[in-house]
């Protein structure tokens, strides 16, 4: 087999690009943020400015920022690109239209799937990193507007979430944000039973998904789903076994 080096690029073997925050908090296994978190290589690239507090208030001064990554982890040969924030939804249907690769920037992309998972009478119930900021600008670009059939609740409040997060303290209590986290989804499925399903918005959150479960006895769909359903596509491989 004969192989060809492409221009400019000087690494191989990463499918999926993911674009960072510019944040400062410790990104333990099962963050997007974090390499060992999947079973394949990643390629990471930070957004230079690209804060929580700029992307809670739906800042889109840095289009150019974002789009300029996103295409540095194309010439590096990624075969789709990802984010790190739920709230990169704002920016979805610019990079899905300039790119021309595959570009799946928020984990409420599984919503529409998600929703004909479902009876009409049931729901999602998404927990997220700030609730007042996932408005109709957020839900829209990823088809979830969807108005009776979401129910929201977010960790804006929770102290230990709060102090890792979003003021960015630069330590993380793990067990106290599992705790808080699972005190958030049990409230929500305990208070409205129509809940049938739950969605993780935030990229910090898939390490609490398993115990999240536990406890609720729901599935639970995050960003490390989403990136691993991606990969399977843009990467398949050949069957093997017996007859």
């Amino acid at each position: 087999m004969k192989y060809r080096a492409k221009p400019g690029q000087v690494s191989y073997g990463e499918a999926i690009g993911i674009l960072l925050l510019e944040s400062c908090a410790p990104f333990i296994p099962g963050d997007v943020a974090n390499a060992s978190t999947y079973s394949f290589p990643v390629r990471f690239k930070r957004v230079p400015g690209l804060t929580v507090e700029r992307i809670f208030n739906h800042d889109l001064t840095l289009s150019n920022e974002i789009t300029e990554a996103a295409e540095e982890l194309k010439r590096n040969g990624v075969r789709a690109i990802t984010g790190d924030c739920g709230f990169m939804a704002l920016y979805q249907r610019k990079l899905a239209e300039r790119l021309e690769l595959p570009i799946f920037m928020s984990s409420l992309l599984q919503v529409p799937f998600m929703i004909q998972l479902i009876g009409e009478k049931n729901k999602i119930g998404i927990i997220t990193a700030n609730a007042a900021a996932l408005d109709a600008a957020v839900l829209r670009p990823c088809g979830a507007d969807l108005p009776g059939r979401l129910e929201i609740s977010g960790l804006e409040n929770c102290s230990n979430f709060r102090i890792a997060f979003i003021e960015e303290k630069g330590e993380l209590d793990s067990n106290a944000v599992e705790e808080e986290v699972i005190a958030v989804a049990l409230e929500m499925v305990q208070n409205i039973p129509e809940i049938k399903l739950l969605l993780l918005e935030c990229s910090v959150l898939p390490p609490y998904a398993a115990a999240i479960q536990k406890a609720t006895g729901l599935p639970v769909f995050d960003y490390v789903t989403m990136i691993n359903y991606v990969y399977s596509v843009v990467h398949r491989q050949y069957f093997t076994g017996f007859m």
